[in-house]
């Protein structure tokens, strides 16, 4: 167990751990996020633990961050990369790999779907957790501002090769050839395959610009999460991943760019900023599909893939009603159809939603990566099970 200032433990098991906070005083009980170590902490992942939560973290936009907070954030997630798997998940090598690994696993149930905001709540947490518990990172999860560098992700500081995560791949593999990750194999992906490869990018300034303030505005013009949901998942989130290209354009190994998970808490404080508008109800508000259309899911990229050629300065998300509505591909907006060939067995019926619509006992599941939690439990950021604040 470690045991760190501003963090009181009430209880503990031989296999979990309880990250610290930094930041802004809490001080309310809650359920803590025990962080599974160890292959066999999945026998009891359904299991919590009480803890007093005194600190809250403190998550801040990549742009304001001093050099210093940039390395040791960026220090924090080469740490992971050197740390050996422990959960025995198939290819993975370091705990980084394990994150990765756990998203390909969920890949099919946690995106087109009404699970697909929560999930990566969750799942940002949790690296932001192991972080601090696995390598000493005092710091909050840092966030990327996308709309600053909408249309033009090709100049941004997130890209720097010394304090940023280095450039856009060049040769025949579009490999990231400078910044502090050019040298990381990564033996999964891409897509459901396992090779060893290297980061590549394909920077797309014009996929970025989805990433713009009409986007967002028009997503939080919304007035409940059915709408919502798939807006942000449509543009704003799809703006990230084509914008970067390369791995982050692939739906299932994408967090094989460190510069996924400042991309998911930036769509996570856009949700946050959206239930912001109206607590009162959309604390509660969770709607979508279990199953997602069977056109969702497009062709795999690999390297040497390019991005849709394109480019359009006016985006907006097609009409409800649309047939196959897709935005680089990907296709936006619920109701989505229940695709006949898929193995419902697999897809419908997760513990907590016995059909196609979510609902709040929804459980997410994590590999072991953390334990599973439900979605209402990951819907309040305030201190609950989740303890965070953006800056």
């Amino acid at each position: 167990m470690i045991r760190d200032k501003g963090l009181h433990q009430t209880e503990n098991t031989s296999h979990s751990r309880e990250p610290p906070h930094t930041g802004t005083l809490c001080g309310i009980w809650a359920v803590g996020l025990g962080l599974l170590i160890a292959a066999s902490a999945q026998a009891s992942s359904s299991e919590s633990q009480k803890t007093a939560w005194t600190t809250k973290s403190q998550r801040r936009e990549w742009h304001t961050l001093s050099r210093d907070d940039k390395l040791d954030y960026i220090n924090a997630e080469k740490c992971l990369m050197s740390k050996p798997a422990k959960l025995g998940l198939p290819a993975a090598r370091t705990i980084f790999d394990e994150f990765q690994m756990s998203h390909v696993l969920n890949t099919k149930v946690v995106h087109g779907v009404g699970a697909f905001l929560p999930f990566h709540r969750l799942f940002i947490h949790a690296h932001e957790a192991l972080l601090q518990a696995e390598c000493n990172y005092t710091g909050g999860q840092p966030y990327w501002n996308e709309s600053l560098d909408a249309g033009n992700f090709s100049s941004s500081i997130i890209l720097d090769p010394e304090v940023g995560f280095g450039g856009n791949g060049t040769g025949p593999l579009n490999c990231i050839v400078d910044g502090p990750f050019k040298d990381y194999v990564n033996p999964i992906g891409p897509g459901q395959t396992f090779s060893d490869h290297c980061i590549d990018r394909i920077i797309s300034d014009c996929a970025s610009e989805m990433a713009g303030r009409q986007s967002i505005d028009q997503c939080m013009r919304m007035q409940n999460f059915s709408a919502f949901g798939p807006c942000l998942e449509g543009m704003p989130h799809v703006a990230g991943h084509g914008g970067i290209g390369g791995q982050m354009l692939n739906v299932f190994s994408s967090p094989g760019d460190p510069i996924f998970y400042l991309h998911h808490a930036y769509l996570d404080k856009l949700w946050w900023d959206w239930q912001s508008q109206n607590l009162t109800s959309r604390l509660t508000d969770i709607a979508g599909p279990n199953v997602p259309a069977p056109f969702w899911f497009p062709p795999e990229r690999n390297a040497t893939s390019s991005p849709p050629p394109f480019c359009n300065s006016n985006w907006t998300l097609p009409p409800v009603g649309t047939p196959n509505r897709t935005i680089l591909g990907f296709p936006v907006g619920w109701p989505l159809p229940i695709p006949a060939t898929l193995d419902k067995a697999e897809l419908l019926g997760s513990d907590g939603d016995p059909g196609n619509e979510t609902t709040l006992g929804h459980v997410l599941t994590m590999y072991g990566v953390v334990p599973n939690r439900t979605i209402a439990e990951v819907m309040d950021i305030r201190c609950g099970l989740l303890c965070y604040e953006y800056i």
